[in-house]
């Protein structure tokens, strides 16, 4: 039940910002599902595997408001940099990817603050 109210909330903000695994649902399951940094991240991806996006995308594509070469470009480096960074992923010790999360969740926001 749980893992809904988390999809449904991810899948809000997706539409309306363009976010979702790493900023919503991972630090979800880090700190209400008490996941390891590994399962979280994993849980994440199989979630997104599906199309998940496809019917956000369709009313952005309705409105024009889709790149359609730039999204297929984007989706094949997803591809390959997901394989290759969980593959790096798995080298480190969890303390490490979490706290590299962190300030990556910091910089981001440091950058949409400054920006706007």
């Amino acid at each position: 039940m749980w893992f809904v109210v988390l999809g449904l909330f991810a899948g809000v903000l997706s539409g309306l910002f363009g976010i979702g695994g790493g900023i919503v649902i991972v630090p979800a399951l880090l700190l209400f599902f008490k996941m390891k940094a590994h399962m979280a991240t994993g849980t994440s991806l199989a979630a997104l595997v599906l199309p998940v996006g496809i019917f956000g995308a369709l009313n952005y594509y309705k409105q024009g408001a889709v790149n359609l070469n730039g999204a297929l470009l984007i989706a094949a480096g997803l591809a390959v940099g997901a394989f290759v960074g969980a593959k790096v992923a798995y080298e480190l010790p969890v303390r490490v990817v979490q706290r590299s999360f962190a300030i990556f969740l910091i910089f981001a926001a440091y950058q949409v603050w400054r920006k706007s």
